[in-house]
């Protein structure tokens, strides 16, 4: 996996990922501690509002985004953005009231809904090939998880010297470190794109992903993975302290078990995905996650939550979850020109941010509302439910070529290569604005 690193861009963004990611890591624990600074018993509503605004960025912002990356040279494009989101964290340490929050987290996290999308978009340029590309997806998936371990455990030694307020600084440190990595390699320029209007260029990454199976598939898992990744990320706490009794450290430990499976699924994914294609692979990922979410809600149903039981079903959905979302850079390249790639990534970013959106504040209501039971169980339905549509949207293996027609193209046209009839790998663009049935007519 590490043979990736040799190629010195990817190693240089994969460093400045990392740096980021630190970074932000301090930013989510600083924030949480300003919340309480300025609202006391009320700051889990403030941090509710917190995500919420970040959810509605990522899920608003990243289209409009998408339709202006190939517009500008993709470096000073991600270095800016770098350096807005470190003089917006710069001015978190100085806030007094909330809605100063508000709104320089709103900037925030729109300038990463601009970001990541076109990072992302970046990656598969720079390793054209699938076996390597497929190791930098994993790679870039033990980053994040090495985040939910390593920030927690820098914060706590930072804060037994530092108050909380100097933990954004270290925000700032991480996104200009970021840029300065960025700017140390030079970047393949934007593929050159036929002119559009506004509209078209906002809506043509979401109508690119919308027409094509595999990426309507890899939504519908998304949802699943959304609704196990919101029972952990949000009840962990709640599960661990009130229900089981237990303390600060349980609620790490399990978090870690969820993060330790997510590891061991992306250390293994690159040599399975070598030799099998990435649909059954996810099918039986999501499959994890719905029969693992069952299986908990039956057994705290009959026996009540057990310490044991709960540190080994995180660790099986932290396994599901990786393989769900581990192989969806391959779908998205494999799904998009390279011109079009920026915009069909934002639109991932965009929709699967929008199943969070659903499920985060689904898994809180549940909890507190009803039961941890209940929770599992309805997360559970709603995880199964993307698990099937995963099926039905997706329903096999579209990489081969596909016999269709063109009757909306003269004989002579270029694409049609002398045949109103060809075959080839289907890529939704202007020739295939609709996935043709096997001998079916575009137009």
């Amino acid at each position: 996996m590490l043979s990736v690193l040799a190629d010195r861009t990817y190693r240089h963004l994969f460093l400045a990922q990392i740096v980021a990611l630190l970074g932000t890591g301090m930013a989510t624990i600083a924030l949480s501690l300003l919340a309480f600074d300025l609202a006391g018993d009320r700051a889990a509503l403030v941090l509710g509002a917190v995500f919420t605004i970040k959810m509605i960025a990522y899920v608003g912002i990243a289209p409009i985004a998408g339709a202006i990356a190939n517009r500008w040279p993709r470096r000073a494009m991600l270095v800016s953005l770098d350096l807005v989101r470190a003089v917006v964290a710069l001015c978190l340490p100085f806030v007094t009231e909330i809605w100063q929050v508000y709104i320089l987290i709103f900037m925030l996290q729109s300038a990463s809904a601009a970001f990541t999308p076109t990072f992302q978009a970046t990656i598969p340029d720079i390793l054209p090939e699938e076996d390597r590309y497929t190791r930098a997806l994993s790679l870039s998936r033990l980053a994040y998880d090495l985040e939910n371990l390593i920030s927690p455990a820098l914060a706590a030694i930072l804060l037994t010297f530092v108050s909380y307020q100097i933990l954004f600084y270290g925000t700032v440190i991480g996104f200009v470190g970021s840029a300065l990595l960025i700017v140390s390699v030079l970047l393949p320029s934007p593929q050159p794109t036929v002119p559009r209007g506004i509209y078209d260029r906002t809506t043509r990454g979401l109508r690119i992903y919308l027409a094509t199976p595999r990426l309507r598939g890899l939504l519908s898992l998304n949802l699943a993975a959304a609704a196990a990744g919101a029972m952990v990320l949000v009840n962990t706490v709640v599960l661990v302290k009130s229900d089981l009794g237990l303390g600060d450290t349980q609620v790490a430990m399990a978090l870690g078990a969820f993060g330790g499976g997510s590891m061991l699924a992306a250390l293994g994914l690159p040599r399975l995905l070598d030799n099998r294609p990435d649909r059954p692979v996810m099918m039986i990922g999501a499959s994890v996650l719905v029969v693992v979410l069952l299986a908990l809600g039956l057994w705290g149903a009959v026996a009540g939550p057990v310490w044991r039981v709960v540190l080994i079903g995180w660790l099986a959905i932290g396994i599901g979850y990786s393989v769900v979302l581990t192989p969806s850079g391959r779908l998205l390249k494999r799904s998009a020109h390279p011109e079009d790639r920026p915009a069909v990534y934002a639109a991932q970013f965009a929709l699967s941010h929008a199943c969070w959106l659903m499920t985060y504040p689904l898994s809180g209501w549940l909890m507190t509302a009803f039961s941890p039971v209940t929770a599992f169980i309805v997360l559970a339905l709603v995880a199964g439910a993307g698990l099937v549509g995963g099926m039905l949207f997706w329903p096999h293996e579209q990489d081969a070529s596909l016999a269709h027609s063109h009757d909306d193209l003269p004989q002579d046209h270029p694409h049609l290569d002398g045949g109103l009839t060809h075959s080839h790998p289907i890529v939704i663009d202007d020739y295939h604005q609709h996935w043709p049935r096997a001998g079916g007519a575009h137009g």
